[in-house]
């Protein structure tokens, strides 16, 4: 198996042995005050995210960018002034940018595309449970890109995990059942099937039996 592409920033996150040690610093861009809101209490029940501030357009946002200090933008593709399109084209030339995750509902190829050739570090749809993306934030966090399998460039269908998927993944090739997997993750089993349903998405696969061929292919 081909190993994980990663793409670090240079200095902060990429440098660190464990990101959890101190909380990933990130700033909010969307239009919607109730996503906004949803998100600061999202990152503030997970314990190892730190909300350092929140815009409501993308022009708002860049401003951010130049007079605090964060590592990860959430960012909305669709906002007044200035859109995520916007917002990854003003970064593009910009050295040490934040790393950005664009959280949208449009999530049509073409935007995920678009988002990806820009620079975007990862995709998350609106549509998707919470825990998905606290799941994208952390391995953007660790120099990871995340994308939907099928979207954009990507060629190698295991780059499209998440890290807790990958560990999931390949404690199937254990043959662990969804409650053992439980007890060594330390989750529920409804979330195991979770992250199970997102694992066999991804990777275009019906069972635990196609997931671990992919893996072993």
């Amino acid at each position: 198996m081909a190993p994980h592409k990663t793409i670090s920033r240079t200095g902060r996150l990429s440098t660190r042995p464990d990101v959890t040690a101190d909380p990933v610093r990130v700033a909010i861009a969307d239009k919607s005050p109730l996503i906004v809101r949803g998100l600061r209490s999202l990152f503030a029940d997970d314990g190892r995210i730190e909300t350092v501030v929140a815009a409501t357009d993308g022009e708002l946002f860049l401003d951010c960018v130049n007079r605090m200090d964060f590592d990860i933008g959430i960012v909305g593709w669709v906002m007044p002034y200035c859109g995520g399109e916007g917002v990854l084209e003003a970064l593009q030339d910009l050295d040490d940018a934040p790393r950005i995750i664009i959280y949208t509902g449009d999530t049509a190829s073409g935007t995920t595309a678009r988002a990806m050739a820009l620079g975007a570090a990862g995709f998350c749809a609106k549509t998707e449970a919470p825990e998905h993306l606290l799941d994208i934030l952390m391995s953007v966090a660790n120099g990871q890109m995340v994308f939907p399998l099928g979207r954009g460039r990507r060629t190698d269908p295991l780059q499209s995990l998440t890290r807790r998927e990958r560990e999931i993944l390949q404690a199937l090739c254990d043959g662990k059942t969804n409650v053992q997997l439980a007890k060594t993750f330390d989750v529920s089993p409804n979330t195991i099937k979770f992250h199970l349903r997102n694992l066999y998405e991804k990777l275009g696969v019906r069972n635990r039996a196609g997931a671990v061929a992919i893996l072993l292919s």
